[in-house]
């Protein structure tokens, strides 16, 4: 919805699938996109949660990931600077949440989305279920609430799948 509104100016992906409206508007020039290798793009997600402005990585040495950022030498070996990785807006989706805005969050979910919630300036979450404060084991907490501005109810569920991949049966 949002690039059918034209809202996303620039897109920081290490993955853009096969959206055909995101490869319109990329070939039309209409929208920016800067690939990142993807542990790169966690790693800088991460900083920008912890205030980290930079670091060093290998990964990216002598690619075009590379090109105009700092590589320097480090025990004999190349690293590539990488920034961090802040958002004005986070849009984040949860399986549940309580009203103080703790998150929890299954399978996959768990791997962008609570360091997402950090190193963004406002944290929107669509949750599955709201619970009331307390209800929720605090050792099962993936972010607390000091992360999250807003939390509403999911409405739309299904888990959708870009292109399945699956081949046939075999018979028996």
């Amino acid at each position: 919805m949002l690039l059918d509104s034209r809202q996303v100016r620039k897109m920081i992906s290490s993955y853009v699938g096969e959206n055909k409206l995101f490869g319109q508007q990329y070939l039309s020039g209409q929208l920016e996109l800067e690939l990142n290798p993807q542990g790169t793009l966690a790693e800088r997600i991460r900083a920008g949660g912890a205030g980290i402005p930079a670091f060093f990585t290998k990964t990216g040495v002598g690619t075009v990931v590379a090109e105009g950022k700092e590589v320097r030498a480090f025990d004999g070996e190349l690293y590539v600077m990488e920034r961090w990785l802040k958002a004005d807006l986070a849009l984040i989706k949860a399986w549940k949440a309580d009203a103080a805005g703790n998150l929890v969050f299954r399978k996959t979910a768990r791997n962008f989305n609570p360091t997402m919630a950090a190193a963004a300036k406002f944290t929107l979450v669509e949750a599955e279920e709201i619970v009331e404060i307390g209800s929720l084991d605090p050792d099962a907490i993936h972010t607390p609430g000091i992360y999250v501005h807003r939390v509403v109810r999911s409405t739309i569920n299904e888990k959708r799948i870009e292109k399945l991949t699956v081949r046939p049966r075999e018979a028996v």
